[in-house]
């Protein structure tokens, strides 16, 4: 799939590296077959705006509590399962 960008004519060496193409006879940039297009989100029109948009949500329940461990919270690792088990979420099995 083909999404045009625009770029300025002072980044068109930074969207050329990031594997932008030139369309001589549309004149204008373009990737194609991208499948994670956040490197180019500042030369695609309206991603910003959209992107504004959208609010910053955070929702957290009243058994919110913070392990200070990177695990991930459905599978305590070994130095927060004690922390896990005394808020009174259940081990995993």
């Amino acid at each position: 799939m083909r999404t045009n960008l625009t770029v300025p004519f002072a980044e068109k060496d930074a969207a050329r590296t990031l594997g932008a193409r030139w369309d001589a006879a549309r004149k204008v940039w373009y990737v194609e077959n991208v499948e994670n297009l956040e490197s180019f989100l500042r030369w695609i029109p309206g991603a910003a705006k959209q992107a504004a948009s959208v609010p910053a949500v955070t929702v957290r329940g009243a058994r919110f509590f913070r392990t200070g461990c990177k695990c991930l919270p459905w599978a305590p690792c070994s130095s927060c399962v004690d922390k896990v088990a005394s808020a009174g979420w259940g081990l995993p099995a």
